[in-house]
Parts: C-alpha cells; structure tokens; sequence
C-alpha cells in the first residue's frame, strides 16, 4: 500500500499530523513526533511577480498507516479521512502510480504492510 501527496495543494494546515497523533495516541509516541510530518520548503520567488511557500507532508518510520483503523472497517487513515485540502490519498502503489504519471507536484510513498 501507499500515500499519493498532491504537494502542489497542500496549504500546511498540519491537519494531517493532528489527526496521526489523536488517532495514535495510545502508543505513546515522543513528543513533537507522529507518523506524518508536514515539511515546509519555505517562501521563495518563481518569478517576476509569483512567489510560492511549498509544504509535503512526509510519512515518518512511526506510521503503521492506521493498522487498527483498517482492522476495524475504515476505509483510510486518518490523516487521509481528515487533510482539509483533499490532497493525500492512499490505496495500492500500482494504481496511485498511475495518477501520479498524470500529474506534476506529486510524490508518492511505499509503506511497509
């Protein structure tokens, strides 16, 4: 399995990292840590009059991709049921390959299943 970004869309909101940490809570993970962290390229110049400010959501070792979640019936992670911006998708890596082809400013995640 796993987690197609649309990083072109994600506005950094970190929605995705509060709803790791709620949903993982129980396993106690280090503070500040959890299974996704949004990284920031930060804000910087694309031309004359464009700037842009960048965030991908980056899965971490900590991500068992909602393994409980799943097992109970829920069709995605967290931080996939919750991503405001609608930019995180998560299924299996031949088919979110696929979509990754068709478009620019994404990147995709094999998780360990």
């Amino acid at each position: 399995m796993g987690m197609l970004v649309d990083y072109e869309w994600c506005t950094g909101c970190h929605t995705c990292e509060m709803a790791c940490a709620v949903e993982l809570s129980h396993r106690n993970f280090p503070e500040g840590h959890c299974g996704v962290k949004v990284h920031e390229e930060g804000i910087y110049q694309i031309g004359e009059d464009r700037w842009t400010d960048i965030f991908v959501p980056v899965f971490t070792d900590l991500c068992d991709q909602c393994a409980q979640r799943l097992a109970e019936g829920a069709k995605e992670p967290s931080c996939v049921k919750h991503c405001q911006a609608r930019v995180l998708a998560y299924g299996p890596v031949e088919e979110l390959a696929a979509r990754l082809a068709a478009k620019p400013k994404q990147v995709l995640y094999c998780l360990e299943g």
